[in-house]
């Protein structure tokens, strides 16, 4: 049984050790300038305004609820779309279920005003 998972562990040592000697190469010979505007935070070419210590506020956070939560329906429909026949009516009760949860969520982010950009 080893022999046949002995390719794969092997690529793995090596892509690892790979990795460790690049980054130790890319440290010690790598170049390393300081200069005036390249450590400046770029802001698709705009000139940054304040500074990197603002707090980000909470709607963004429910925004990314908001698409985890929508991903992890699409990503849980599908299957169940394939085989939605082979499961009959506990299949769907249980998708229904999901689907409910989700709405729980999603009613959440809107209740607290996710959607709403000023």
């Amino acid at each position: 049984m080893f022999e046949t998972y002995f390719p794969i562990f092997l690529l793995m040592v090596m892509g690892f050790v790979l990795s460790i000697v690049f980054l130790f190469l890319s440290a010690k010979i790598g170049k390393k300038t300081k200069m005036g505007k390249k450590t400046d935070p770029y802001e698709c070419g705009v000139e940054p305004v304040g500074t990197t210590k603002d707090k980000v506020q909470v709607k963004f956070y429910l925004i990314a609820i908001l698409f985890i939560l929508f991903d992890i329906e699409v990503i849980f429909l599908y299957p169940y779309a394939v085989i939605a026949r082979d499961l009959g009516m506990f299949g769907l009760i249980e998708i229904c279920v999901f689907v409910a949860i989700l709405l729980v969520g999603y009613f959440y982010v809107l209740g607290r005003g996710a959607l709403k950009w000023e």
